[in-house]
């Protein structure tokens, strides 16, 4: 099947769709869309887990089950009931890249940490700063190696933030960690450590990362707290400057 009946597309509206693994009965990719978007991933020649795995069915001659979960949705319910399905199903269970949209302010998570996002007391910054959203690349059971590998870079940033003093490293709209600028770097300098991104990989050209350690005083004053004050819950931008106790600016 290349294409849906037309009458079946005007009546789906937006929905959210799931790629099954026909042997082991799980699913495997969530997605969202409309029109014939789950249809897509069918002749999709990227080089990502999901086209492997469908390769990998095709092989022994079969492929992957297609369901929809929900149709009939705005797009902003698709939104809402993708994050939702990836949340519940697990990103590490699936191959999706990245978890849905909105999960990183108000996805899945303990009640502790839930309780923990909502009564932390407010940020009331004074120095330079350039809050870090770390989003995805961010893990409940990190180390402190690699959360400091995950907020340092790659980033792409405006030369005012090399005059900053600290980087704070938020998820969730909580300061996780706080660090000591000592220089900022071009990423496509050598060395370069982050595991998911190769030392050649163009994705390093004109973007920067910093180096420095864990400002332990600042970060009894800091940690825990919260900046959704400087950033909206809704914003997308990973990366705002502290110019003013009361305001934030992307860079």
């Amino acid at each position: 099947m290349r294409t849906l009946p037309q009458r079946v597309i005007e009546n789906l509206g937006f929905y959210v769709y799931l790629y099954v693994d026909p042997r082991s009965g799980y699913p495997f990719y969530v997605g969202k869309g409309q029109g014939d978007r789950i249809l897509c991933h069918l002749s999709d020649t990227e080089d990502t887990e999901k086209v492997r795995l469908i390769a990998e069915l095709r092989e022994v001659g079969l492929e992957p089950r297609l369901e929809i979960l929900k149709y009939g949705l705005t797009e902003q319910e698709a939104f809402l009931v993708e994050s939702a399905a990836i949340d519940l199903l697990g990103i590490h269970e699936l191959t999706n890249r990245f978890k849905g949209h909105g999960a990183m302010e108000n996805g899945r998570a303990s009640l502790a940490e839930i309780i923990r996002e909502l009564d932390a007391e407010d940020a009331q910054i004074t120095e330079k700063v350039v809050l870090i959203k770390v989003a995805q690349l961010y893990q409940q059971e990190m180390t402190p190696g690699e959360l400091y590998e995950a907020t340092r870079g790659i980033w792409r940033v405006a030369p005012r933030s090399h005059k900053v003093d600290f980087a704070f490293c938020v998820y969730r709209g909580i300061i996780r960690e706080v660090y000591a600028i000592e220089r900022w770097r071009r990423a496509d300098d050598p060395p370069f450590r982050r595991a998911d991104i190769l030392e050649n990989d163009p994705r390093l050209k004109n973007r920067w990362l910093f180096d420095g350690t864990v400002a332990e005083e600042m970060r009894k004053q800091y940690l825990g707290k919260s900046v959704r004050s400087y950033i909206s819950r809704k914003a997308r931008n990973s990366i705002k400057y502290v110019v003013h106790p009361t305001k934030a600016y992307r860079v």
